[in-house]
């Protein structure tokens, strides 16, 4: 039995080891995006914000803005 489970422990570990080496190409590929981007003139700072402020749902997304507006003009800079 301990050899079934072993062979069943190194199966899991390599799966998690090519996810991760497809998850670091995967990063890469997006750092190549923010790249391009770049190049042609967009801000990448701008655009990261984008893409997190995408994930979030409507409602959240809509407090979210909320609270920075009231943040922004309890600070005199809205």
């Amino acid at each position: 039995m301990a050899e079934a489970t072993d062979d069943r422990l190194r199966l899991l570990i390599e799966r998690v080891e090519r996810l991760e080496e497809e998850k670091k190409g995967i990063a890469d590929d997006i750092r190549d995006v923010y790249a391009e981007a770049k190049a042609v003139g967009y801000d990448s700072k701008i655009m990261r914000q984008i893409v997190r402020l995408r994930k979030l749902r409507p409602d959240d997304r809509s407090e979210q803005e909320t609270i920075l507006e009231t943040y922004k003009a309890a600070l005199g800079m809205g």
